[in-house]
């Protein structure tokens, strides 16, 4: 059998993918703010699948100040698709909008400073990915209106699914057999925390 590498966290440390003087400058901010962003890892993630995924329509709960949006939204430029995203706290929101703007992304994405939750459940436009990053406690909430907005085929990812207050969505979207999902507990570097679950689910 092929031995492991030694050191496995300070070697995948170093495959951190570039990204761009705008990202890096957000990813101080949450730093010294201690806002949680998903970090280059877990955001070039997102920009893999919303482009393997062709994705047309997205919608994501939990915008800070624009971190993943601008990954999906680069994606969105590819595709031709559109994001939708809910940020409860006005501030966050307006910064978001600046940060996006500046990445010259703005026409592809929509940010409403609104409990994107409750926004949810009135929406009735379907979506083909649903991004979740708010607090963990109302992921398992939010998992009816996901299931009705989603296309078949359609993708959710969920961040922070390590935390407890994830546990009832874990449980949920792994017992429902409307989903086909994967959780994965991970390293992922400048990510917050580092060490997390990562939830991937397609809708049957």
């Amino acid at each position: 059998m092929n031995p492991m590498i030694d050191k496995p966290l300070e070697y995948f440390s170093q495959w951190i993918p570039k990204r761009s003087d705008l990202l890096k400058t957000l990813e101080a901010e949450a730093q010294g703010e201690q806002i949680p962003i998903v970090g280059p890892v877990v955001g070039q993630w997102l920009y893999l699948m919303a482009r393997l995924h062709k994705a047309q329509r997205i919608i994501e709960l939990g915008t800070a100040t624009g971190y993943s949006t601008i990954h999906m939204a680069l994606a969105c430029r590819q595709t031709g698709g559109r994001i939708t995203t809910f940020e409860i706290n006005a501030d966050l929101a307006g910064r978001a909008r600046t940060n996006i703007a500046e990445a010259g992304l703005d026409q592809w994405v929509e940010v409403r400073d609104e409990n994107g939750l409750q926004a949810m459940y009135v929406m009735n436009e379907p979506a083909d990915m649903v991004f979740m990053d708010i607090e963990k406690e109302d992921y398992v909430n939010a998992l009816p209106a996901c299931n009705r907005l989603l296309c078949s085929g359609g993708l959710l990812i969920a961040d922070n699914t390590g935390f407890k207050d994830a546990h009832a969505f874990n449980r949920a979207i792994h017992e429902d057999p409307t989903w086909e999902s994967v959780n994965i507990w991970s390293f992922l570097p400048g990510h917050s925390p580092e060490h997390d679950g990562l939830c991937f689910a397609l809708k049957r």
